[in-house]
């Protein structure tokens, strides 16, 4: 005869699939009742995905000269959303030559030195990632001029040399003229060349000499650049630091 209080605890399987069956409505209740939105994993972003910041290039700029014609285009790369806008962070920029949105450096320098500024990129990204960098760009002389061997006396003739160089990728017309103007104002020519200086041309030497009267001389070295194809001219000047004294004795 089967056990009262065995009878009285067994649970029937359909009792089983009930209970299962409102726990699972319960859990989804609980998920959906409120409005909730099931979503998919979210994957993990891996070291090597944030690896490669927004790097700007180039690293350097090439130099320019005066009236020289001039254009870098700044670019980057790493992990940004396009476009890239660009502006100038701090410092100064050449007279003449300036910094476009798009990146672009263009433009001819007014006059030699050495500039430093600061470049920003910012992407398309919201919030926007920005990145800068540092340039120096050096604006050097088209021409120069430099004593050889400084004005000095030779008996009564005043004689030296300079050395000329053009640092600019272009042929110019060259005129070296170079005068001793005694302390009455009077000026005498003691050198003078007119010549087509070619690009690159680096220390390339002039001479000059005359043989003058009595007097005291300041000697002027003048050298004019000139680039026909652009109408520009380039101009240096040397002078000697005081007169040289002349005396003819009978």
């Amino acid at each position: 005869m089967p056990d009262r209080d065995a009878r009285k605890y067994r649970v029937s399987p359909n009792a089983v699939f009930t209970s299962v069956w409102a726990s699972a409505v319960v859990a989804a209740v609980l998920s959906f009742g409120t409005g909730a939105v099931a979503q998919e994993p979210v994957a993990e972003q891996t070291p090597a995905d944030n690896a490669a910041g927004l790097v700007i290039e180039p690293m350097e700029l090439p130099t320019t000269y005066p009236h020289g014609p001039y254009h870098v285009i700044f670019h980057a790369h790493g992990n940004y959303v396009p476009p890239l806008h660009w502006t100038l962070g701090s410092g100064t920029l050449p007279p003449g030559i300036t910094l476009d949105d798009s990146g672009s450096l263009h433009g001819e320098a007014q006059r030699p030195g050495e500039f430093q500024f600061v470049v920003v990129a910012k992407d398309g990204n919201s919030p926007q990632q920005a990145v800068q960098r540092a340039y120096t760009l050096k604006v050097v002389d088209a021409i120069t001029v430099a004593w050889k061997v400084p004005a000095h006396l030779n008996g009564t003739r005043i004689e030296g040399s300079v050395e000329v160089s053009n640092t600019t990728p272009e042929d110019m017309d060259l005129t070296f003229d170079v005068k001793a103007v005694a302390d009455n104002g009077r000026a005498t020519e003691i050198g003078y060349q007119h010549f087509p200086l070619r690009k690159g041309t680096l220390g390339f030497a002039l001479p000059f000499g005359e043989t003058l009267p009595n007097g005291a001389y300041v000697v002027y070295v003048n050298v004019v650049g000139e680039v026909p194809a652009r109408n520009v001219i380039y101009r240096q000047e040397l002078k000697t630091p005081k007169a040289l004294q002349v005396n003819v004795t009978p």
